[in-house]
């Protein structure tokens, strides 16, 4: 399990909200309850995986409204439902609107975990590439307009003397805008400034 993983276990029933807590903390898991989803606040600028095993039926609030409430928040975090009447249509809406898993009360503790697993490692996951694409948007910010243009013009295939034409700079002059390009980029060859670009939906200037 993961140390600095947090569960939030939104539930209005305290007893098996206690249940919950002690479990989730049992597996080595941090875990917080919530009586009803008013003070489920989850920074998304957090650094650690969270996920929210959340009751269908809670007294004041309809699960599904709460996670389309989160959703339509930008909050991306995964959620898994436990219901004590699921139906077809219910549970087709939930994993429509994410959720990772739909659990039918009471539920087995080995079959909570391993949704809680799974949904703190996607979590996790979505983080690390959240992470990673902020930081390849910075390094594209770090190049200098001309750079920039110079890096449109290697992505589309363009060599040095094609670039040069294109940009109306001499050879040489490309030659060490895309050497610099490729230092602030961190990419050690064409290919892995391609999939860079690709990451950040950049358009090359034109293919050759």
């Amino acid at each position: 399990m993961m140390p600095e993983a947090t569960v939030h276990i939104v539930d209005d029933d305290p007893t098996l909200r206690t249940a919950l807590i002690r479990l989730c903390r049992s597996a080595g898991l941090s875990a917080l309850g919530h009586r009803d989803a008013a003070d489920l606040a989850i920074c998304d600028a957090r650094t650690a995986p969270h996920c929210i095993v959340l009751d269908v039926r809670l007294a004041d609030a309809n699960g599904l409204a709460v996670q389309e409430a989160l959703r339509a928040a930008g909050s991306t975090v995964p959620i898994i439902f436990l219901t004590g009447y699921g139906t077809i249509p219910m549970t087709v809406r939930a994993l429509r609107g994410g959720a990772v898993e739909f659990l039918t009360k009471p539920v087995l503790a080995d079959v909570l975990l391993a949704a809680v697993t799974r949904a703190l490692e996607a979590d996790a996951a979505a983080l690390s590439a959240r992470t990673d694409r902020r930081a390849l948007s910075d390094r594209l910010d770090s190049l200098t307009p001309r750079e920039q243009d110079v890096m449109l013009c290697a992505i589309g295939g363009l060599m040095n003397k094609q670039i040069a034409g294109e940009l109306g700079i001499t050879e040489i002059t490309a030659k060490v805008h895309k050497r610099r390009v490729m230092e602030k980029m961190q990419v050690r060859s064409l290919a892995d400034l391609v999939r860079a670009a690709d990451r950040l939906g950049l358009a090359a200037t034109r293919q050759r």
